[in-house]
């Protein structure tokens, strides 16, 4: 977090996101290094591998990989809270092809591994579902925003591309730049919703 002078660090097998300054000194610990799932003020709050963080002022978000679920940390109050969804694993293979947006906890997710803001928009690497989805932060829904849910490498329409456990997430602003790890490629992926989802690399 250049603007804030700040190192956000995701300890995933200690269970806890730790924050500090660029110089090393800590500012703060959250999560208690119990692996569970429990929101509150940082000293109680539980997360299970957490994974890719992204940070706006003061709120950090937090891709919860083996909960399933979106965290926020407010850094103002130190405090943890589930704001995507419900915390059981999605098994139901219609989860990830959603007609429409729905209430962001109001649907499981699938082993969530980044997570990456643009504007109002925080996309997901979800992983296990193998596609790009979006939480749309204003209205509070999430929405598949890229890939068929077919593991292999596919370009083409958003809607019918094909990721494989996607798990890193970057931005240009034009574009949103996916690690997609078991196809060992890097692919791009056109924001605005129109467009083709390219191969850059493997």
């Amino acid at each position: 977090d250049e603007p804030g002078s700040r190192l956000f660090i995701a300890d995933s097998t200690h269970h806890r996101v730790v924050v500090t300054d660029l110089a090393g000194n800590a500012i703060a610990v959250a999560g208690t290094g119990q692996p569970g799932l429990q929101d509150g003020p940082f000293a109680v709050a539980q997360f299970d591998d957490p994974q890719g963080i992204a940070v706006r002022g003061d709120t950090a978000y937090v891709a919860d990989r083996k909960n399933h679920v979106i965290r926020a940390l407010d850094l103002k109050h130190k405090t943890v809270t589930t704001i995507a969804g419900t915390g059981k694993q999605a098994d139901d293979p219609n989860d990830r092809r959603l007609p429409q947006a729905v209430p962001a906890r109001s649907i499981g997710l699938n082993s969530p591994w980044d997570v990456m803001l643009a504007g109002d928009q925080l996309f997901i690497a979800m992983a296990g579902h193998h596609q790009i989805w979006v939480h749309d932060l204003k209205k509070d829904e999430v929405s598949p925003y890229a890939g068929s849910g077919r593991e292999n490498i596919g370009d083409g329409p958003l809607g019918f591309s094909m990721f494989a456990q996607p798990s890193g997430l970057a931005t240009d602003g034009k574009s949103i730049f996916v690690a997609d790890s078991e196809t060992s490629s890097l692919r791009q992926v056109p924001l605005g919703g129109k467009g083709e989802v390219n191969t850059l690399v493997g």
